[in-house]
């Protein structure tokens, strides 16, 4: 245990002393939020992978490979890393041209008015809030496994934590320990995929040992359930706001694209490493365990304490990395779609930086509360993805490619799609929920669109060819 509490004094010690040391660099709202768009390209690779690496795949694909196999890795990880580097490859340059702050800005910059409201909320409340709260559920169980707190102390000192980290330090605090913080990662899996595979006898005696069911990249309940569980997850990483802030945050377009393909790329190999963990653990561990306990248990289990310290740092940096860029998204959503569009449209800069500071706290406390109605970090994690998606994707898409999709239309399909994926489970149909709300949302989109006119406060152009806000003023100047 005293292994465990000096490692976790010394991480969280550096962590909030560079927190602090970027509260009196940061000077304007733009600094906090999206690091004036001048990140340079090993930074943003860093926090790409310390951002991807978090409670979903330390603990929750651990889980996920100890209960299904390797089917879980190319059902959800290799998918969403699929539509991630679809998302860069695609449209880094675009969106970095854009120069904004969240994705809802996307939506205001094409409609005018107040079309961004619906992507915000969706955003912050549907997603960085039980996110956040999955990330707090993670630190948790580490504390509980390692200096026997119960699971609510160990969420208040993880609320307190991050907190502590987040609201002084803001982005730019996060970025530049995510790059650190991206090789402890990566060698923590590393250590532990090493370790865990030479105990159950090497890769050999895994293999003849396992089932083909939990070696087959197919699920056991088919090729169908093994599609239609990517496509409740995948098309999410298109309009996932922590790879968005990413590309606004990079110096420029370049950037924007080479550092989003190496991070992605790189998270896309090391979380095989989850799997192979998770299907090892099957060879020794109780195969009753609750699937979010079996990381924990097993590093705690197979290490010497110095070195399941290590492993241990490296979960909680992922844990960390992943709640502050939650909080941020979050609050980012909420001080610039909420309070500077809706209620203080002059605010100045500094009220700004004050009250997204003041959002990070609204939004962390939040995710308390969420993270104590979790009870399996997997299927929260899948169900917060499946209703962004839904809600954000087609929309999304339009505005990038289809010049004929009208205000009128994206809202009515936005909240028409929203009531859809919420009630739809309660329907009794036999339709998958993600394949239903996904085809429910297109139709809904282009019918409304057709069926209605622009409005004159839209710029009638695409995102992928045009810089929305420059179409947008020249418009005024010539009125």
């Amino acid at each position: 245990m005293y292994w465990y509490i000096t490692y976790f004094t010394l991480y969280f010690g550096i962590m909030i002393a560079v927190a602090w040391y970027y509260y009196y660099k940061i000077k304007t709202y733009e600094d906090y939020m999206i690091g004036s768009w001048s990140t340079g390209f090993w930074k943003i690779t860093g926090t790409i992978i310390s951002t991807n690496a978090g409670a979903a795949v330390f603990i929750g694909w651990v889980g996920l490979g100890f209960t299904v196999g390797f089917s879980g890795y190319f059902k959800f990880a290799l998918v969403a890393y699929a539509f991630s580097l679809t998302l860069v490859f695609l449209f880094a340059k675009p969106l970095r041209r854009q120069k904004l702050f969240t994705l809802a800005d996307l939506f205001t910059a094409r409609f005018g008015g107040r079309t961004g409201i619906v992507p915000s909320i969706t955003s912050a409340i549907v997603y960085s809030v039980p996110t956040l709260g999955l990330q707090l559920v993670g630190m948790s169980t580490v504390f509980n496994i390692t200096l026997n707190w119960d699971l609510n102390t160990g969420l208040i000192v993880s609320t307190i934590l991050i907190l502590l980290f987040s609201i002084p330090g803001g982005l730019p605090a996060t970025i530049i320990t995510d790059a650190v913080q991206a090789l402890i990662i990566i060698l923590g899996l590393i250590v532990l995929t090493v370790t865990i595979v030479i105990h159950v006898g090497g890769l050999g005696d895994l293999f003849s040992n396992t089932s083909f069911e939990y070696l087959s990249p197919i699920s056991p309940d088919g090729l169908s359930d093994t599609l239609l569980y990517a496509l409740s997850v995948g098309p999410f990483y298109l309009v996932w706001q922590s790879t968005w802030q990413r590309i606004f945050a990079a110096k420029d377009e370049k950037t924007a694209l080479t550092a989003g393909i190496t991070g992605h790329l790189i998270v896309a190999a090391i979380s095989f490493f989850p799997f192979l963990i998770g299907v090892s653990a099957r060879q020794f561990v109780d195969l009753n365990m609750e699937q979010d306990l079996v990381f924990s248990y097993v590093t705690n289990e197979l290490l010497p304490a110095p070195v399941a310290g290590i492993i241990f740092v490296a979960l909680l940096a992922a844990l960390m990395t992943g709640a502050t860029s939650f909080n941020l998204q979050g609050a980012s959503n909420l001080t610039r779609d909420f309070y500077q569009r809706l209620i203080n449209p002059k605010a100045t800069n500094a009220k700004l930086l004050l009250v997204s500071r003041i959002s990070v706290a609204i939004v962390t406390i939040l995710g308390t509360g969420a993270a104590v109605f979790i009870t399996n970090i997997n299927d929260a994690y899948r169900w917060a993805l499946m209703v962004n998606g839904v809600i954000l994707v087609f929309p999304f898409l339009a505005i990038m490619f289809w010049k004929r999709v009208t205000k009128k239309g994206v809202f009515i399909s936005m909240i028409g799609s929203l009531i859809f994926i919420l009630i739809y489970p309660y329907t009794g149909m036999p339709f998958d929920q993600a394949l239903a709300g996904y085809t429910f949302s297109f139709v809904l989109l282009v019918v409304a669109s057709l069926l209605t006119s622009h409005d004159k406060s839209e710029v009638v152009k695409t995102a992928m060819r045009h810089k929305l806000e420059d179409e947008k003023t020249l418009a005024k100047e010539l009125e």
